[in-house]
């Protein structure tokens, strides 16, 4: 594996490489050793022009500024400057070196240093890959290039300390085994085994972030398993980690415990499926843990509103925004409402297919079967149609004034079929052109039966 001169000469030839070329030949041209940094070389070395480049440099802050005055000043004080160039951004970061003081959460200070002290901080060899594109030239200092060939993920230095400054780490180094779909050193694994609960010091905010990336990445149940195996599940989500051990009705689940769906659920991920969406997969069956029980069979009655308020009370705790939790919740409380609708008249259908989140509740109700086997998609498929039909000969006008956000802030409603209500008569009024603008939708909600007013009186009748 090397940086073969086709890679090189597409990333070059890119919009993107274009603009990191010429950042790198100014500073360069200033005096300043300026490279290519991380994920976009390793990109290259896999073979793949690189979507975004990251540019390390050994001009400061204020000398970046300088030569670049429509530079974004935000992140400077961490060394980091975005450099405009037409519509395209790029980070332009001062080499740094180690904050040796760090307590796991963050480096205390930043320290701005030389290439070589910048490599030495850097988390994983296959990580700490310097690429110039004007000489060409490879600075791979830890060998990450032959880690990069075997798929190795080993961590730069004594393992437990790199751990020890970012505890971040920890959850990064599951993120870039499962993308390399490698293998981790062994000293790594054993490190990430014993230092575990490390990750307790970190806040929500930042394990949410991770987690995103991992679900958003192109292996999550690699991932997730290895948080669970490593002992890291059970410090960020043990909520999750409960589900390992829980029988499934063995007639209906032959992938096996609540934990081997979930993952199943995981491995069926697709491109168009969102992180909200992802997160609800994620948690819908949590409830099971609590709601485990066996009558003539094994039953969980009423799980999918255990579950919403487990993942409610987990999503809280990282930081998740109240909006966000509301959505991902109300998408697991109803997860299981696939039986309802032959049940429901025709009628009633538009409350939920005019509802904002019922296509996503689709996704997740896919995703529920395709984490199933066997996988019967049969009243899936059926639910698909009636929609289309439904809007088929009930069609949405093509630009609504009003969102289903916009509808619950204004009436101050929750998610739930009186949204969908709201909306349809909505969508009748606009289709009659009783309705012809946004003002007009709002007044019409303000004459709209249940409307809050004043002094805790609604309209409509008594």
């Amino acid at each position: 594996m090397s940086l073969s001169r086709e890679i090189t000469d597409r990333a070059l030839a890119s919009p993107q490489g274009d603009g990191a070329y010429r950042i790198t030949e100014k500073l360069t041209d200033a005096g300043y050793d300026t490279w290519w940094v991380g994920g976009c070389v390793r990109d290259m070395l896999l073979g793949q022009v690189p979507q975004d480049i990251d540019i390390g440099t050994a001009a400061p802050p204020e000398a970046v500024c300088v030569l670049f005055p429509q530079a974004d000043l935000k992140g400077k004080e961490f060394g980091s400057v975005h450099v405009l160039l037409g519509r395209r951004r790029f980070e332009v970061t001062t080499f740094r070196e180690d904050d040796e003081a760090s307590d796991g959460r963050r480096p205390e200070t930043v320290a701005f240093g030389t290439r070589e002290a910048d490599a030495r901080r850097r988390d994983f060899t296959v990580n700490a890959l310097y690429f110039h594109p004007i000489s060409r030239e490879l600075y791979d200092p830890f060998g990450g290039e032959a880690d990069l060939r075997e798929l190795l993920l080993r961590f730069i230095g004594e393992p437990a300390i790199r751990i020890k400054h970012d505890a971040l780490r920890l959850l990064r180094a599951v993120r870039f085994r499962a993308f390399l779909k490698g293998q981790y050193h062994p000293e790594t694994y054993a490190a990430l085994r014993e230092q575990a609960n490390m990750v307790e010091v970190l806040s929500g905010a930042r394990i949410f972030e991770e987690l995103t990336k991992i679900l958003l990445g192109p292996r999550p149940a690699m991932a997730l398993e290895d948080l669970r195996e490593l002992g890291i599940l059970s410090y960020v989500l043990p909520e999750l980690t409960a589900c390992k051990g829980v029988p499934q009705p063995t007639d209906y689940h032959h992938e096996g415990d609540v934990w081997e769906h979930i993952l199943a659920c995981a491995r069926a991920f697709r491109e168009e499926d969102c992180i909200d969406v992802r997160l609800a997969a994620l948690f819908h069956d949590c409830g099971k843990v609590q709601t485990f029980s066996l009558k003539e069979r094994i039953r969980f009655d009423h799980h999918a509103s255990v579950s919403a308020d487990i993942a409610a009370h987990a999503l809280r705790r990282l930081q998740c925004t109240e909006r966000r939790v509301e959505k991902i919740t109300w998408l697991i409380q109803h997860h299981m409402m696939m039986g309802s609708f032959e049940k429901m008249p025709l009628e009633r259908h538009g409350y939920w297919y005019y509802h904002p989140w019922f296509p996503e509740l689709l996704q997740v109700m896919w995703l529920d079967i395709a984490g199933t086997d066997p996988a019967d998609f049969s009243l899936y498929n059926k639910i698909v149609q009636l929609r289309e039909q439904f809007l088929d000969h009930h069609p949405r006008p093509e630009k609504p004034f009003l969102s289903g956000e916009e509808v619950m802030e204004i009436l101050g409603m929750q998610p739930g079929e009186k949204v969908g209500g709201v909306l349809k008569a909505l969508h009748d009024a606009q289709i009659q052109r009783q309705i012809t603008t946004k003002k007009e939708a709002r007044d019409f909600l303000k004459r709209f039966p249940g409307f809050p007013l004043p002094g805790g009186e609604e309209t409509g009748e008594g």
